[in-house]
């Protein structure tokens, strides 16, 4: 009889696991290093066998193990397949069939990780009690994941939800690391933020941001939060780029709520509220009055998210 299962979070630098039961509470968690030399060749026997280790020191048998979830940095079509993932060295291979060969386990699903994200948070986090959300990762980088009917929406390439690269200016300069100009991510990542923070300070004296020397998103966050005005000018800025991109996307999928998650996430509701009010000005009549909440899973959000996909 099935009791347990496991979620994996593949990141470019550690790779996360928990041990689930099937209700949902996690027994354990842990981390082991992402070895991306050699073209990653070794990351995923070494997913195999901490699974393995993990199941002799818990004394579990696999036939208790319904399955394992596993959530990659990179496209991924609806049999497993990775398209690419630049941070893993991998190129295009079956990482569904991979696994079940290492381990053994038939029941095998995999997704983008920002997409197994968004369904932990719809599940156990912040998009709690919601079937149909849309989450926002703001780190180093803007993610995306829809939840639909309680449920991953992937599309056809792997790539629905990728909001970070939807173009907010047209007029930008520098390109992004994807080679478009204007996208989302080069004003609404961390690095965006002070990115903006650092040519709004080039032409004013009149702000503390002047004086801090390695400017950050949570110091220009702060600031704001003290009612310096150029900071929180370049809170509205974001907000309203956020805000503009929502209402665009909330126009096609009509969620029930947004999730905002990702390290600049811990503004706080000085983040979602500005979001909110440029949504509101910005959406048709019958889609305003969405929820937007924070995410509340932190780094765990996507383990939860592998482990829903197999309980599912």
């Amino acid at each position: 009889m099935h009791k347990y299962c496991f979620g994996v979070d593949v990141g470019g630098t550690t790779v996360k696991i928990g041990l689930f039961t099937l209700e949902g509470n996690i027994v354990d968690k842990w981390e082991i290093t992402t070895r991306t030399e050699n073209g990653g060749i070794n990351i995923l026997p070494d997913v195999a066998k901490s699974i393995e280790d993990k199941l002799n020191e818990k004394n579990i048998q696999k036939e208790e193990v319904k399955g394992v979830g596993i959530g990659v940095p990179g496209p991924i079509t609806e049999d497993g397949t990775v398209l690419t993932c630049v941070n893993l060295g991998w190129g295009e291979f079956n990482v569904a069939n991979e696994i079940k060969k290492l381990t053994g386990f038939e029941n095998v699903k995999v997704n983008n990780d920002a997409n197994i994200a968004a369904l932990g948070e719809m599940w156990q986090g912040g998009g709690k009690g919601y079937n149909n959300i849309i989450m926002v990762t703001l780190g180093t980088g803007v993610g995306g994941g829809v939840i639909y009917d309680g449920r991953i929406l992937t599309g056809v390439r792997g790539a629905a939800g990728e909001i970070g690269h939807m173009t907010v200016d047209f007029n930008e300069p520098d390109s992004c690391n994807c080679g478009k100009h204007g996208c989302l991510e080069q004003f609404a990542s961390a690095t965006g933020i002070v990115k903006e923070a650092k040519r709004a300070l080039a032409k004013s004296n009149d702000s503390s941001l002047n004086k801090i020397e390695n400017l950050t998103a949570k110091a220009v966050f702060d600031a704001a939060k003290e009612g310096d005005e150029l900071a929180l000018s370049l809170v509205d800025q974001l907000g309203r780029y956020l805000g503009v991109v929502a209402s665009h996307v909330a126009a096609v999928i009509d969620p029930e709520a947004f999730v905002i998650g990702g390290g600049v996430s811990k503004a706080g509701t000085i983040l979602t509220d500005v979001i909110k009010k440029h949504y509101e000005a910005n959406v048709m009549y019958a889609l305003k009055g969405k929820e937007f909440k924070l995410a509340t899973l932190g780094n765990d959000a996507g383990i939860f998210g592998s482990a829903k996909m197999v309980i599912d």
